[in-house]
C-alpha cells in the first residue's frame, strides 16, 4: 500500500455550505486557484445539480486550474450524474462524486428503502457514472453509524461496478476515533476487492473529533483526507485540512506523507476567512492568530531561550511569519526586555527593575501593552534609545 496521502478539498462545495459565508464564481475562482498553489489534490467544485450558479461554478473551475482533479458532486439518481459530467466537461482531469445512505437509520428514515434496495441503487449508480467518466468516487453516507458487515457489501459492490475511490463519511461526526479507524481496518481486511479503490474518509466534527478520526482513519489504511480550509462546513464543520497536513508534517514517524506547500496555509486561511465572511476563532490550531503568540511569562521566557520549548511548528511552515511575544500582566522581564529591545532600549538591570514595575501598572491598566505604552514606559522611568 501506497503511504501518499491525497488530500481532497471540500471548501468550495461542503465548506461552502456554511449559511451566509456563499460564494459567487468569481470568487470561487479565485479560491480554487490558491487552492492549486497550496497542491491540494482534488477540488470539490461543487453540487452541480443544485443550481444554475453551481452548475457554472463547477464548469468555470474545471476551466482555470489543470493539476488538480476535479470533482463534482451528485445524488445517486441519473439526472444528478448526467449533470455533473456535463458540468465537468472542460475539466483536465474530472471525477464525479455520488453515493446513498449506508446507515439503517438513514435508509429507514431517510429513503424509505430496504438494503437490498439501497445496494441495487448503487450499483447502478456507479455503473452509469462509469460509463461518463473514468475517475469515480462513491460515498456511502452516514457509514460511521452504518453496521460493518453490510457497508462492507456495499462497498464491495460499487468497486466491483467501477468506483475508483470509495469514502467513508462520519456524516455526524458520531464516532469515537478508535471506532472510526476500526471500521476503515475492517474494510481494508473484509472488502476482497478493496486493492482497486482508494479508501477515502470524510469526518464532520459535530463532537470535536473530525482531525482525530480522519488521522485514525489513515492510520488503519484510508489514503484520501476529504477536508476544508479552516475545518469550515456543515454544523460544526469538516476536517481541517491545515491540521491533518500539519499533524503528518509533524509526525512523520507515521511514515505518511503529501504534497501541500504548507507555507500557504496561513494567507489561504485568511483568504478564506474574508472572502466568507467568516472570522477564524484566535485559539484555532494552526492559522490562529494565538497559534504562536505567547504572553505568559514563562512562556515567552522559554521561547526567547529556544522557541522549540514552547513550539512544536516553526511559525514560518505554516506561512504565519515569527512567533509573538504578547505583553500583558502576565508577561515577565524577559519579555518587557525584548520587547524594549526591538524598539533601540538597551537595559541594564537595575533601569529594568524600575521599567518591569511601571510596566505591571500599565499592564493592569491596559491589558495588553504595545509600542506607544512601551514608549511611554521609558520616558517614565528616563531610559533613552540606545545608539
Amino acid at each position: 500500500m501506497s503511504n501518499r496521502v491525497y488530500i481532497f478539498d471540500t471548501t468550495l462545495r461542503d465548506g461552502e455550505q456554511v449559511p451566509g459565508c456563499q460564494l459567487n464564481t468569481d470568487e470561487k475562482i479565485i479560491v480554487a486557484k490558491e487552492l492549486e498553489a497550496l497542491g491540494v489534490d482534488i477540488i470539490e467544485a461543487g453540487f452541480p445539480i443544485s443550481s444554475p450558479e453551481d452548475f457554472r461554478s463547477v464548469q468555470e473551475i474545471s476551466k482555470a486550474v489543470s493539476e488538480p482533479v476535479i470533482c463534482g458532486l451528485s445524488r445517486a439518481v441519473e439526472k444528478d450524474i448526467q449533470t455533473a459530467a456535463d458540468a465537468l466537461v472542460y475539466a483536465k482531469r474530472k471525477r464525479i462524486h455520488t453515493g446513498l445512505g449506508a446507515s439503517d437509520f438513514h435508509i429507514e428514515h431517510k429513503f424509505r428503502s430496504t438494503r437490498a434496495e439501497m445496494l441495487e441503487r448503487a450499483e447502478r449508480a456507479v455503473k452509469f457514472a462509469k460509463s461518463l467518466v473514468e475517475d469515480v468516487e462513491f460515498f456511502a453516507e452516514d457509514a460511521g453509524r452504518a453496521d460493518p458487515v453490510f457497508l462492507a457489501q456495499m462497498i464491495e459492490i460499487v468497486i466491483a461496478a467501477g468506483a475508483t475511490v470509495v469514502n467513508i463519511p462520519d456524516t455526524t461526526g458520531y464516532c469515537l476515533p478508535h471506532e472510526y479507524g476500526a471500521k476503515i481496518k475492517y474494510l481494508v481486511e473484509n472488502v476482497k476487492n478493496i486493492h482497486r479503490a482508494t479508501i477515502s474518509v470524510h469526518c464532520h466534527n459535530d463532537l470535536g473529533l473530525a482531525t482525530a478520526n480522519s488521522l485514525s482513519g489513515l492510520i488503519n489504511g484510508a489514503r484520501q483526507v476529504e477536508c476544508t480550509i479552516n475545518g469550515i462546513g456543515e454544523r460544526a464543520g469538516n476536517t481541517s485540512l491545515e491540521e491533518v497536513v500539519m499533524i503528518l508534517k509533524t509526525h512523520q514517524k507515521l511514515g505518511l506523507h503529501h504534497q501541500i506547500k504548507t507555507d500557504h496555509l496561513t494567507p489561504l486561511s485568511n483568504l478564506v476567512s474574508r472572502m466568507m465572511r467568516m472570522p477564524v476563532q484566535p485559539n484555532k490550531a494552526i492559522v490562529g492568530k494565538n497559534a504562536f503568540a505567547h504572553s505568559s511569562g514563562i512562556h515567552q521566557d522559554g521561547v526567547l531561550k529556544n522557541r522549540e520549548n514552547y513550539e512544536i511548528i516553526d511559525p514560518g511552515q505554516v506561512g504565519a511569519g515569527a512567533s509573538s511575544i504578547v505583553l500583558t500582566a502576565r508577561s515577565g522581564r524577559a519579555a518587557l526586555n525584548y520587547r524594549l529591545s526591538l524598539l533601540g532600549y538597551q537595559l541594564d538591570k537595575p533601569e529594568l527593575d524600575r521599567a518591569y514595575e511601571q510596566f505591571l501598572l500599565l499592564a493592569d491598566q491596559y491589558k495588553n501593552i504595545d509600542e506607544k505604552h512601551l514608549e511611554t514606559l521609558m520616558r517614565q522611568v528616563g531610559v533613552g534609545i540606545t545608539a
